[in-house]
């Protein structure tokens, strides 16, 4: 079986890497390697995620689903330090470099853990969900993520989602309104979709 960056264990050989990415004006240092997800800078998707975020008045924590090595869910646990950030993700090799580079850049309000989707998610009531989810793991993997997250929403809560129009954009529009009940583009650039679904 080919190894991917949704493996629970990537075989790939490790090999660590590190560098740093300003995300919303803060510069963050990060470790990555073989067998994550754009391992070699924050990918254009991510970083339009995480610039079109905006927090809602609701209370409880955020979740980021599918975090990789931490840029989507470190970004915001820094601009929003009143809130717990949860970061999922089922790569175990992607799980252990986001808890490093949480702490090396003194992120000290996320919780980093195992999930395959929202399967270990004990928490309910996020505020917000973020995902830059694996397309390539397929239709029914990433839509179950959606039915999740709609689960786990706070009312007057949302779900964030990037997405590419050529890898789905069209479909998962119609996905979160059929159960949200509404979704917004947030933005969009170079082909890439922000979608906001809010759970009224």
């Amino acid at each position: 079986m080919s190894q991917h960056y949704y493996s629970k264990n990537p075989q790939t050989t490790s090999k660590p890497q590190e560098w740093a990415y300003t995300l919303r004006g803060e510069k963050i240092q990060f470790q990555t390697d073989a067998g994550v997800f754009s391992k070699n800078e924050v990918d254009f998707g991510s970083r339009l995620l995480i610039d079109a975020f905006e927090e809602s008045a609701v209370e409880g924590p955020i979740l980021d689903v599918g975090c990789g090595y931490g840029p989507i869910g470190i970004a915001i646990a820094k601009s929003f330090p009143r809130k717990t950030v949860h970061m999922v993700d089922v790569n175990t090799r992607a799980i252990e470099l986001a808890k490093k580079n949480a702490a090396r850049n003194n992120a000290e309000n996320v919780e980093v853990y195992e999930s395959d989707g929202l399967s270990s998610v004990k928490e309910e009531g996020f505020s917000a969900i973020l995902t830059n989810p694996p397309i390539r793991a397929g239709k029914e993997t990433v839509f179950r993520f959606y039915e999740e997250a709609s689960a786990k929403i706070a009312q007057g809560g949302s779900l964030w989602v990037v997405i590419q129009k050529k890898q789905g954009a069209p479909s998962t529009e119609e996905k979160l309104k059929e159960l949200f009940g509404n979704c917004q583009v947030a933005d969009k650039k170079k082909g890439y979709f922000i979608f906001e679904a809010r759970k009224v």
